[in-house]
């Protein structure tokens, strides 16, 4: 029987391009997203359901889960894919923001797991992939609340990926490094207050550092990873896709607080 993929923020970038990929090598794929207009390119493909979900409506999980089923007769891999990026100094952020951060980097991954659980556990088997971040293991300047999601993802995978391997389920985080998509443009949110002098110094820095980052590497070799940990039948937890991903958080390891902080400092110009 073909395997199915459920992927969450599937109408650009890495969703997009995962939802291509699995495609291509014979899946099903219901591919959601909140405007399933988005998804007209990727519904002209054979075996692609593209349906409606936002990860902030409750109601819509169930729905898009129940779409899927219905159309294909089950899931066998979720993709927590759906993110969002708000960044700047704590002080110039709403709560509104700060809240939007959580619930749909965290609370919707939760919401969408958990809807998803009962189906592999009557089929005692499964595949949960969370796309995480370097941000998820590394803070970063004024990105307390980014990094924080991830970190949260980076924890709730670990802690899922014990009690659900005892029922046959896999728990999978894949890492991506900088990618040449349009998270930064469409997904990643600054915040700022002109009227917090303090801080207008560094949001200058910060910004001239930012800008000067390299493109960032091809989303097809994210997809090409998650298709790894979708697929390979191992009990690894951690995939990277990028080699800058995965020489940051091994840097982070082995220098210390102290030398590593610095670094960073240094290099934002902080």
């Amino acid at each position: 029987m073909d395997k199915t993929i459920l992927i969450t923020g599937a109408s650009s970038g890495i969703g997009k391009v995962t939802a291509q990929y699995f495609q291509d090598q014979g899946w099903n794929v219901i591919a959601t997203m909140r405007t399933p207009s988005d998804g007209r390119e990727l519904e002209a493909l054979q075996n692609v359901a593209v349906v409606e979900l936002d990860v902030l409506k409750v109601d819509s999980i169930g729905f898009a889960i129940n779409r899927g089923i219905e159309r294909f007769g089950g899931i066998d891999v979720l993709l927590n894919n759906a993110g969002y990026g708000a960044s700047g100094p704590l002080e110039a952020t709403t709560i509104e923001k700060i809240r939007r951060q959580f619930d749909t980097n965290v609370i919707g991954l939760l919401e969408v797991t958990k809807a998803v659980l009962p189906h592999f556990r009557a089929a005692k088997d499964g595949v949960v992939i969370n796309v995480s971040s370097p941000a998820g293991r590394v803070g970063f300047p004024f990105s307390s609340l980014y990094c924080g999601s991830k970190f949260a993802v980076e924890g709730i995978s670990e802690a899922l990926w014990f009690e659900l391997a005892a029922i046959g389920i896999s728990v999978k985080i894949v890492t991506p490094g900088r990618m040449a998509t349009d998270f930064s443009d469409r997904s990643f949110d600054f915040n700022n207050d002109v009227e917090l002098n303090e801080y207008q110094g560094l949001v200058e820095k910060f910004s001239e550092v930012r800008n000067k980052f390299p493109a960032g590497g091809s989303p097809q070799l994210v997809a090409e990873v998650i298709y790894q940990a979708a697929t390979d039948g191992s009990s690894q937890l951690r995939y990277f896709a990028g080699e800058d991903a995965e020489k940051l958080i091994s840097m982070r390891s082995s220098l210390g607080d102290a030398v590593f902080l610095q670094g960073i400092r240094a290099q934002f110009g902080f």
